[in-house]
């Protein structure tokens, strides 16, 4: 027997109501199980707000990279200085040291094991476009004697954004296999709630979605406020191309390039994460070795340590893992402290 439309849309009707009073109740339970039935700020709103004030302390903007540290560079605190021509090391956080102290990075560590003075010219949040860019600015000021190009495989991904947690960037896109720059000058930081979407202003005030997404680890994209102008995939092509950038920096500045592979915490918990990281950054790799390019994927020595997680603050190399980064590269470029 059919039911009347009207039933139908009756019992439809029924089915959402019950569906936002029990939703209702959840959202209202969890809230007084936490301690937040007076407090509904916006939680997406909140992290950018937080986010946004933490590295506008840490970075000013940059209107060709985006955004560099306050201090023009990272310092490497007392670590000594003996002798030899610089060395300039270029990448993103895992460079610059997020989550370690001045003298604990990888850059402080491969100064204080070769006696070589180190640029740390890291910055967080940078993409491998801006990393190749901020390598050919340094380069001109320092006159290095060797350039180290660190990435993860994530940098690659950056480079399909023209914005990255909330920070506008410098990105390139493809004409043929041509590379051309974009979205230089590049624009201030917006303000936080400016990029909100229409979910993130809704769903952005409930405690429930947060805790459910917090739960699943799925807020990397909720928080961050990323704007995608490339199809994906398409950073890989990009990153190769770069690769020849560096080549001529290291045809025009005399410095060795070295291209180094590091890898985040992510590889470490799940073999999908570290299979696709693998092949992302040897794919980079193999692009950089055609173009005359040292270089160094520090996976192996990485997984074959017997206390993996000690190598790891939260997300970032702590100081142990950031001396076995300097052993590898100094190994790589056969430098020592003699």
């Amino acid at each position: 027997m059919n039911t009347p439309p009207a039933q139908r849309l009756s019992q439809i009707g029924l089915v959402v109501l019950s569906l936002a009073v029990g939703l209702g109740a959840l959202e209202l339970g969890l809230r007084a199980w936490r301690g937040y039935l007076g407090a509904w700020p916006n939680f997406v709103l909140e992290a950018r707000t937080v986010h946004a004030g933490r590295e506008g302390a840490r970075f000013l903007h940059d209107e060709t990279l985006g955004h560099v540290p306050r201090a023009g560079l990272r310092s490497n605190g007392a670590v000594p200085v003996r002798h030899g021509a610089p060395v300039l090391a270029v990448g993103d956080s895992y460079t610059y040291g997020d989550e370690v102290t001045d003298e604990e990075t990888w850059p402080a560590a491969l100064q204080r094991l070769t006696g070589r003075h180190t640029v740390n010219g890291g910055v967080s949040g940078y993409g491998f476009d801006q990393t190749v860019l901020r390598a050919e600015r340094l380069a001109r000021e320092v006159k290095p004697a060797a350039i180290v190009v660190s990435f993860i495989a994530d940098d690659i991904r950056r480079t399909e954004m023209r914005r990255m947690w909330g920070a506008e960037k410098p990105y390139f896109g493809l004409q043929g296999e041509t590379l051309v720059l974009h979205n230089v000058p590049v624009p201030p930081r917006p303000e936080p709630r400016s990029t909100l979407t229409f979910a993130q202003r809704t769903l952005g005030y409930s405690y429930l979605f947060d805790f459910v997404l917090r739960r699943l680890d799925l807020l990397h994209d909720w928080f961050g406020d990323h704007e995608r102008v490339l199809p994906a995939g398409t950073g890989e092509r990009i990153a190769c191309l770069l690769t020849e950038r560096l080549a001529a920096l290291q045809a025009s500045s005399g410095a060795r390039v070295l291209v180094m592979a590091q890898y985040d915490a992510w590889a470490w918990q799940e073999a999908a994460h570290a299979a696709e990281q693998r092949r992302m950054a040897s794919g980079l790799l193999a692009c950089a070795r055609r173009h005359g390019l040292l270089t160094v994927d520090t996976y192996d020595a990485l997984a074959g340590h017997a206390a993996l997680r000690d190598l790891y603050a939260q997300w970032h190399m702590n100081a142990a893992g950031n001396r076995l980064m300097a052993e590898i590269v100094a190994e790589k470029l056969h430098v020592n402290g003699h």
